[in-house]
Formats: C-alpha cells, structure tokens, sequence
C-alpha cells in the first residue's frame, strides 16, 4: 500500500500550482521564500512534512516570472475502505509512504488593460505523475474599480494501477469566470463560478470494499474488491469573497462562502473567516476559521452487506454498479480553526508561523468516528524581497 490511500495532498497539490498561477494585478518586487509545513493526525495516522521554495522575478515593467518547488514526505497509515470487525468500532488501518516531488512555474505580462498569464505544473510520485497547464487573463473596467478574471486550467495523469496494465489515465478540465467590485475604499467583493470535468481513472486502486460473499450453500466468507466509481466527473464551484478594511481598528475581514455540487451527488458548503490585525508597524496577526460540511457520494457505503450492490474482480467497469467505502465520499463536516503572526522583521525579510487544529467528523450516523482523523498543522516561513 502506498500514497495513493491519502489523495487529499495530491489532488490539493496541482490544484494548489494552478490557484498559484492566477495572475495577480499589480507586481510589486522580486522575492524568493521558503515554507515548511508538518500536517500530522492524532493516532498513527498520515502525516505530511511538505518542503517549498517559491521564486518572482519582474523583467521590465509588464513581464513577471514566479516558479515554485514542492518536496513532500508522507507515511502513516489510513482506513482502507473495509468496515469495522464485528464487536469493535475501529476501522482496519493500512500502513503507506511516499515522496512526492512537484513544480509549478508561471509566466505573465501585462498589455494595456489585461493581464495574460500561461501555467505549467508537474507532480510526481511512484505511482502517479500529472502534468498541468493553466492560461488566465485579468482585465480591468471602471477606472480599475471592477476586473473580469477568465481561465482555463487541465491536467493530464498517469496512475499505475497493480491489477491492470497500461497505466491508467485520467484527464481533467476546468474553467473559471469571476468579477472582482471594488464597492467603496474601504470594501471590495469577488465572485467566481467554476466548471471542471474529470474523465478516465478515477477510483483509488487502494481502497476496497467488503460484502459477504455466499461461496458455497450456507458458508459465506467477508470478500474483498477494489471500488469502482464512475469514470467521469463534472463539478460546479460558486464561490463569494468580501473584503472589508477597518482603518479605525488597523485591521480587516475576509469572509468567504463556497458552494460545490459534482454528478457523483455530492454538495458541499464551506465557510471560511480571517481577521487580519496590525501589531504595532511590523507585525500582522490573522486568527482563522473554516467550516466544511458535504453530502454524501450516491454510491458510497460502509458496508456492503446493507445493499443489493454485487461487487466484481477485475478492472473498473464504467457501466456500474458504482460502489466506494470511502470515508472521504461520506457525509462529513470539518473544522479549521488557527492563528497566524506575519512579521516584517526588516525591509528585507518577513517571516510567518502558523499553528491549525483539524477535525473531521462524520454525520451519516453508520461510518464509525474511528474512519475520520484530527490533525495539528505547523506552518512556518521565510521571505526575502529586494
């Protein structure tokens, strides 16, 4: 068993490359920064040491360059999809490591009232590499009160599969709209509407599922399979930012609501909250809070045994049935609270440390408490402007 059991990190890693490479309005220096983060769940379960170095450049006065490197470390162990043993409440672990290693690189220039910015991204791990591009344009209207964000992003996978050769492929499409207001000095407000499709691979060759399985008249025996999703995916984000400044307090809010909605039947709200406050001339201290709650996959189950579904051998089979134990395609909520303290400590050098509480808990009432993890995140870095 290995990383691919935890596709929380991959699949926020080229995600994360692509959201980096939106191109930004205005450029302000060259810097190059360093980030260090530990991501560790309570119990033996995974966790992530995640190395990166982040590099902007400005050539002229319209071209900018950013390239960014990613290391990361994952062990630990994760549910496997199989339901508790009869008598006990804990779900069996299995045991994975990984290294991935990623890159994401950006370049943009700026013409007379549009910003034009062409991505590239690679992650890499031993049993899947993807491949990324990303093309975004910001315009500005109104006296540059109001700008129109318009992008495109795909990646392009390939997943080694143990039960099946060649390697599995997956390919991925979205595209992006939104509209930035600017409604006084003090308040400004974003919208964006996202549509992505997945096509190819999109199970977890790691997680299986278990059903009782009649193998001769009256004797059953608990067999396991690979889970088979369907081989699409289409999903749409509305996302809602307000940014709000409070002179008077020397501090300002960002609140954030996020809609989602996939054909796999999942809805999803998350509300996120941020205080950006001022310490004295040199220091910025931002408590934080996040709130996710999603519905469901339709064809998520924690056991078999409760369904009609007939799991087979073999290869995805993308006429159905469709069946995962998942705990990640359950109904759940989580909780991200945290603090922050960024510090200019000279005109050069600003420096940041964050601490985050991560909990996850299930809300269908059947999947044990035992499949959901808390974690603690550390976070620091460094950042040299010249």
């Amino acid at each position: 068993m290995n990383s691919a059991s935890f596709s929380n990190p991959r699949a926020l890693a080229l995600a994360a490359f692509l959201l980096w490479l939106v191109p930004r309005a205005s450029r302000a220096e060259d810097s190059i920064r360093y980030k260090y983060e530990h991501y560790k769940e309570a119990g033996g379960r995974i966790a992530v040491e995640t190395q990166g170095a982040y590099i902007e450049k400005d050539f002229g006065t319209g071209t900018h360059f950013k390239i960014e490197g990613i290391l990361d470390a994952i062990a630990g162990a994760t549910p496997n999809g199989q339901p508790a043993p009869a008598g006990s409440n804990q779900v069996p672990l299995a045991n994975l490591h990984e290294r991935r290693k990623a890159w994401g690189a950006e370049l943009s220039h700026q013409l007379r009232r549009v910003s034009l910015a062409v991505g590239l991204a690679n992650s890499r791990e031993s049993d899947y590499v993807s491949n990324g591009w990303s093309l975004n344009t910001v315009t500005d209207f109104n006296q540059k009160n109001t700008t129109l964000l318009a992008g495109f992003a795909g990646t392009d996978d390939d997943i080694r599969v143990f039960f099946q050769t060649p390697r599995a492929k997956k390919r991925t499409n979205d595209a992006i709209i939104g509209v930035t207001q600017l409604l006084n000095p003090q308040t400004s407000v974003r919208f964006n509407l996202t549509w992505g499709r997945q096509r190819g691979y999109i199970s977890d060759p790691y997680k299986l599922v278990q059903k009782n399985i009649e193998v001769f008249p009256g004797v059953s025996l608990p067999l396991t399979f690979a889970e088979n999703r369907p081989d699409h995916r289409e999903k749409w984000i509305a996302l809602v930012v307000v940014n709000r400044a409070f002179p008077g307090a020397r501090a300002a809010l960002e609140a954030t609501y996020r809609f989602y909605r996939d054909t796999f039947g999942t809805n999803a709200h998350t509300v996120d909250l941020a205080w950006f406050q001022r310490l004295g001339e040199k220091a910025i201290l931002r408590p934080a809070f996040r709130f996710y709650d999603q519905t469901a996959a339709r064809f998520y189950h924690y056991n078999l045994d409760r369904t009609a579904v007939l799991p087979r051998a073999g290869p995805p089979r993308p006429n159905g049935p469709f069946y995962s134990s998942d705990y990640r395609l359950s109904a759940m909520q989580t909780f991200t609270s945290g603090m922050k303290i960024i510090w200019d400590a000279t005109a050069a050098w600003q420096l940041d440390a964050a601490f985050e509480r991560y909990d996850m808990r299930g809300t269908d009432g059947v999947t044990p408490q035992s499949a959901y993890c808390t974690a603690n995140i550390v976070t620091v870095g460094a950042k040299f402007s010249w």
